[in-house]
């Protein structure tokens, strides 16, 4: 990417992946915060991406030169009942921690998944981990449980502690969320992405 470009928030393309399951990565080899064994490709990423993107907003941060993180929501279940809930998860470059990466895509993310109709964001974190659980307690999300030894990965058993986030007050009869695409580009969406770049501090 060019210097020229300016630093933004926006919706990641297939384009992206390649960046994108870089970040992933380290994530997958060396740590057991992903409970992936193998990181996935960037044809395979790109595929992930394409699979979420009409119901669920996958951001990237672009700095101008390189992505320097990435943020989505997915289902939380699959049952009829949960389709007001999403998963969220946020994955930052070795090279942008301590930035405001993870917080400037999480602010961006919640408020689009609101004007979507979403309800309630969750989390799902290998412990111990206090820098992602610093992170999700600092952008609202309360601790709900443990799952304990759930995950076997680098010849050990791993916690999952799953996070809660309220995006918006419950009420009756809500109308299912809306597509990714119906508030892309809209006032609204700007307003999000300059309130997630407020927390940015670029390199």
């Amino acid at each position: 990417m060019s210097d020229t470009h300016r630093r933004t928030i926006r919706l990641s393309t297939r384009g992206d992946a390649a960046a994108i399951a870089a970040i992933y990565a380290p994530y997958c080899e060396s740590t057991p915060v992903s409970f992936e064994y193998e990181a996935p490709s960037a044809e395979e990423m790109a595929r992930r991406i394409e699979g979420l993107t009409a119901r669920f907003p996958w951001l990237v941060l672009d700095d101008g030169r390189t992505i320097a993180g990435y943020a989505y929501a997915s289902p939380h279940r699959e049952r009829a009942a949960y389709g007001w809930s999403v998963d969220a998860a946020v994955y930052v470059s070795r090279d942008y921690h301590r930035c405001g990466v993870g917080r400037a895509l999480y602010t961006t993310l919640f408020a689009l998944l609101r004007l979507q109709g979403y309800f309630k964001a969750y989390a799902g974190i290998t412990l111990p981990n206090p820098a992602s659980v610093g992170l999700h307690e600092a952008v609202g999300f309360e601790p709900v449980g443990i799952y304990r030894g759930v995950g076997y990965k680098h010849g050990a058993w791993h916690d999952v502690g799953w996070y809660q986030l309220e995006l918006q007050p419950e009420r009756a009869n809500p109308p299912p969320p809306a597509p990714t695409d119906a508030y892309a580009m809209t006032e609204e969406w700007f307003e999000a992405v300059t309130r997630g770049l407020r927390h940015y501090r670029a390199r």
